[in-house]
């Protein structure tokens, strides 16, 4: 919906004035303009000062931000969409609150004014708000159960200042841009941060289901305010149950993401998440909706023959994007600068483009985000499941040095290939059974193990991390859940890897200012989804199967049972010849080396390995081009031009 941001001026600094000037947060509203081409605002009064850009959804006419209760005691600047608000709405006018507008924003308002901090307890949607309270002198800010809208801020001894980007934060005169080191053993694992801390000094992000209080002396209070709790299943409850039942959630949650004043679209990659959500659209409107897709002259990348089977069979408005090798790459630093961190996936790219082609035509888009996390849709989740069961037999029945000889043939042997060598290593005769970390996450996740990142980073930086340094956040989610292994693992990765698909969800869409909406991650649906029982959540290796037979009568069968692909991309292929030496000797220029995080001998093994092909480290290489391309973009400020145009196939 739009960029919201914000500053309170602390008052315990006693001679200094604590006034926010309304022309610093205009300068911090003109960072994100891209969130919200439509309108902007500012209010400042003493020592609070809020802002936003506004993309116009809902509402369009008195839907203006900031926005205050009737007596202007209370103002806030939200970001998101609430989805019940026409429920509440009479509720509230029932126990005497008067509203001036038809906006879900006012909704919060008039809440906060009824149930103050509980307020986040009766919203169901996407949201990341604040709300300055005059009579009490506090700032309260809350952030959506799952993390879709996202929430940074900083604080220090003199002021708080928050933004839904992080360059929103930066954007202040007193905040610099400085790298926190400390992020590196998650990000060569992972490629994201799990925890509060963000790549930058000092900023942190609100997490998911937390709202926090700061007063004007500058006293903080954070709480979770909901979390996703397992329960035992119903053992009287069979597969029809399950089926019914979640047909109708998402149902109800599909239709109720269809809240707009403006043109509506569904992004459609061709597999059954998009697909269910464009059909359960179409059937609802019943009108044929606009479906919107990217793909690559690289066929075998390409999901578009799929996506064109579900828009002739919905008679949706369909449009296409192609995109190439060369375009992929010259957008790179302008999307790590949406971005505001090295990005994660080559998708996120990918995702921008057919944003963009988006714009040309809505405002707002549906997407299938947030099943496979939900539903079990990955693979890694049924192999997990086994690989276990057969790790705890070959436990049982071989010593240790004989696995351990094992994992080190795999490992270092010459005579196996590249391509044998990595599926061998998902395997638990690669893998430590005794350590999660290497089973699992290792194992899905990490381009640079704990155990690998020894050898890549300079002697001095290594000595910086204590044991198990890239799993700690992790971890601590996989130790705080319970219920059945599968259960546990859904719960792992939507505290995780969701989050950080949600935010690259938000920030590529937001760059071509489009609002992307996920209806299966209403979280009345996710509380069912992650409860059904694991042998009705797997059939073999494939997930999602409660979905699948929920929408049997509105999609074909070559769409609900084929193959998953989800947007990807031709990185590896393209990872070849010139381009290779091209990304080594940026990494290996004077001024990346100097920079002391990486031994120089380490770096050019890496891709003496890949142009062999004794390993693929396809991914190791992305992680350490976007993360220089990060430094140079966004700490040292080097010119990011705009993406390259794109020509759209209708």
């Amino acid at each position: 919906m739009c960029g919201i941001t914000g500053v309170l001026q602390f008052a315990s600094n006693a001679g200094v004035d604590s006034k926010v000037e309304p022309s610093v947060v205009r300068r911090m509203c003109d960072v994100m303009a891209h969130r919200g081409p439509d309108d902007d605002g500012i209010y400042t009064a003493g020592p609070v000062g809020l802002g936003m850009r506004r993309l116009s959804i809902v509402d369009l006419t008195t839907g203006h931000q900031p926005l205050s209760n009737e007596d202007g005691t209370i103002w806030i600047v939200f970001n998101g969409e609430i989805y019940n608000h026409s429920e509440l709405r009479p509720q509230l006018e029932a126990r005497g609150h008067v509203y001036r507008t038809h906006s879900d924003t006012e909704t919060i308002v008039h809440l906060y004014e009824e149930y103050g901090h509980e307020c986040v307890q009766h919203l169901r949607g996407m949201f990341a708000f604040a709300i300055w309270d005059t009579r009490r002198q506090t700032l309260f800010l809350a952030r959506d159960r799952l993390g879709i809208k996202p929430l940074y801020y900083k604080l220090d001894a003199e002021r708080f200042v928050f933004g839904s980007e992080i360059k929103v934060t930066l954007a202040h005169p007193g905040i610099d841009a400085r790298f926190d080191r400390a992020a590196l053993p998650e990000y060569l694992a992972f490629g994201y941060l799990s925890g509060e801390d963000t790549f930058y000094a000092g900023i942190r992000k609100l997490m998911p289901g937390h709202w926090m209080e700061v007063d004007s002396r500058g006293q903080v209070k954070i709480d979770r305010y909901w979390d996703l709790h397992i329960t035992q299943p119903e053992s009287s409850r069979d597969e029809s149950y399950y089926v019914k039942t979640y047909r109708d959630l998402l149902g109800q949650s599909v239709n109720s993401h269809l809240m707009s004043d403006v043109p509506l679209g569904v992004f459609l990659s061709g597999g059954i998440d998009s697909s269910a959500v464009a059909a359960l659209m179409t059937k609802i409107r019943g009108t044929p909706v606009e479906t919107f897709s990217v793909g690559y002259a690289e066929d075998a990348y390409s999901e578009l023959p799929y996506a064109r089977v579900v828009a002739k069979h919905l008679n949706s408005v369909h449009h296409e994007v192609l995109l190439s090798q060369q375009d992929f790459f010259a957008s790179l630093p302008h999307l790590i600068w949406h971005e505001d961190e090295p990005i994660v996936w080559p998708s996120s790219v990918a995702l921008y483009f057919v944003a963009r082609l988006a714009h040309e035509r809505v405002k707002v888009v549906l997407t299938g985000e947030g099943a496979d996390e939900t539903l079990a849709g990955y693979t890694r989740y049924a192999f997990t499941l086994k690989n276990a069961a057969l790790d705890r037999v070959y436990r049982g029945v071989t010593p240790g040095s004989f696995r351990n000889w094992i994992r080190g043939s795999i490992t270092d042997s010459t005579w196996i290939s590249a391509t044998l060598r990595r599926k061998l290593s998902h395997t638990f005769l690669a893998r430590n059974g005794n350590s999660w970390a290497s089973f699992y996450f290792d194992n899905f996740f990490s381009a640079f193990s704990e155990a690998e990142q020894s050898g890549l980073l300079s002697p001095e930086l290594a000595h910086e991390f204590s044991a198990g340094a890239p799993y700690q956040h992790v971890l601590d989610y996989w130790e705080h859940s319970s219920g059945e292994m599968l259960q546990r693992l859904l719960y792992t990765d939507i505290k995780t890897y969701l989050v950080e698909l949600l935010m690259k969800q938000d920030n590529m869409s937001m760059a071509a200012s489009i609002e992307s909406r996920v209806p299966f991650l209403d979280h009345k649906l996710v509380e069912f989804a992650t409860n059904i029982p694991q042998h009705l959540q797997l059939g073999g290796f494939a997930g999602k199967r409660i979905l699948k037979k929920a929408v049997e009568d509105l999609l074909p069968h070559s769409i609900l049972y084929r193959p998953k692909l989800g947007f990807p991309t031709p990185w590896s292929r393209w990872l070849a010849g010139l381009q290779l030496d091209v990304i080594r000797n940026l990494l290996l220029e004077p001024r990346s080396l100097d920079r002391g995080l990486f031994q120089r001998s380490a770096v050019e093994r890496l891709f003496d390995e890949h142009r062999a092909g004794y390993r693929d480290h396809y991914d190791r290489i992305w992680r350490l081009l976007n993360l220089e391309l990060w430094q140079r973009v966004c700490l040292e400020n080097e010119a990011h031009e705009p993406a390259p145009t794109v020509p759209a196939s209708q």
